[in-house]
């Protein structure tokens, strides 16, 4: 028999030729209800493969049906994380998926490029954080909806960085922990794409940086497991670096513009592809969550919001995880491309949310917002 390796999804594949392999789900993939039929906390789905030895093939033990080079059978998936294993002969090809049991409808809403609503608390030192603007829109939003908020801040901007950020306001970012979180996002602004060619011990340092400060002024209890490097662009080194402090996931557009993955981090063509019409993916080698973004508010007007969701949302494999995102530089009236209705856009986003029966969770509680 010739040599094997290890193929790009996962599967044990001949040097001379792929003897068997599986096409679906693929390696990484993160299935749900709407994969199959799920029912008292198991998920019998269908699993599709080519061999080039038409003969008995199981799948995990199932007989599979073979027609042509094509095969598919019919598993039970119970665990969170399980090997999918298909076999013929003495060749097999073995992948890992993740069970997301129990999927429901949920969103989370994230801020992206934050820094000058902490400089102008640092500068006022207003009684409450909630008497900043910024951070009263988003109490308002929680209240009436329930909305859970992370923000993706930087270490500094002109004038100011988070060492200049005080501690007296610790014990209200404490109490509002449950909902409002802080997350790394960048040292700053500029340059943009910081991280698109950045070693593993330069995005180390930058995330050190600034999750310390967080923990200085505001607590340990408002630090999250998923964020969004800034541009949404950084190398495999990059991410494994957030990953080995803590990351679980990260949060992108995923798409391709001029046959380039743009805003996937080190994600090649076809994984960029996958998830451009998925709501996530585990990169197995990393054991890293890739989670799309579905709206930028920032992008949107408010008369196109619910109409760019219902969109999203006839699509099952896009469904079920709603990840929202705008970013802080509009809502400032001093800002070039200032947003007059910045607010507007937030909250009927939100509000799409709670009328189609989305529920506000964290992805870092539980699985992805699934309690266990």
């Amino acid at each position: 028999m010739a040599a094997s390796r290890t193929g790009g999804h996962g599967c044990v594949q001949n040097t001379e030729t792929v003897v068997i392999t599986i096409t679906t789900p693929i390696d990484g993939a993160i299935l749900n209800r709407h994969d199959g039929d799920e029912e008292n906390g198991r998920l019998t789905t269908t699993v599709r493969g080519r061999t080039d030895r038409p003969e008995s093939v199981l799948v995990n033990g199932v007989q599979a049906t073979v027609q042509g080079n094509d095969f598919q059978a019919r598993i039970v998936l119970t665990d969170r994380r399980s090997t999918v294993t298909a076999q013929v002969g003495d060749e097999t090809c073995s992948q890992t998926v993740l069970y997301d049991r129990g999927s429901f409808k949920r969103y989370r809403f994230s801020l992206d490029d934050d820094i000058w609503f902490l400089r102008d608390i640092a500068a006022s030192r207003p009684s409450s954080l909630f008497e900043n603007p910024y951070m009263a829109l988003w109490r308002r939003l929680h209240e009436r909806y329930g909305t859970k908020v992370n923000c993706n801040i930087y270490f500094q901007c002109d004038g100011f960085d988070l060492t200049m950020m005080p501690d007296v306001y610790r014990r209200e970012w404490e109490d509002n922990s449950e909902w409002f979180r802080l997350t790394f996002h960048a040292l700053q602004n500029e340059p943009k794409e910081p991280y698109i060619a950045a070693a593993y011990d330069e995005v180390a340092h930058d995330y050190d940086l600034i999750t310390n400060e967080i923990v200085r002024f505001a607590g340990e209890s408002v630090m999250n497991e998923f964020t969004t490097i800034h541009w949404g662009e950084a190398t495999r080194g990059g991410c494994r670096a957030v990953r080995d402090r803590g990351i679980r996931g990260l949060c992108g557009y995923f798409v391709m513009r001029e046959g380039v993955p743009k805003v996937s981090y080190y994600l090649d063509g076809e994984q960029t592809d996958y998830l451009g019409t998925h709501d996530y993916w585990l990169d197995t080698s990393e054991d890293l969550i890739f989670i799309r973004h579905d709206i930028v508010a920032n992008n949107v007007r408010p008369e196109d919001i619910r109409g760019h969701l219902d969109r999203t949302a006839e699509n099952p494999q896009q469904r079920d995880v709603m990840e929202f995102m705008i970013h802080e530089q509009y809502f400032y009236p001093e800002y070039r491309a200032h947003l007059p209705d910045y607010a507007e856009r937030c909250e009927t986003t939100v509000r799409w949310a709670a009328d189609n029966g989305y529920e506000p969770v964290f992805w870092s509680d539980g699985f992805l917002g699934v309690p266990e």
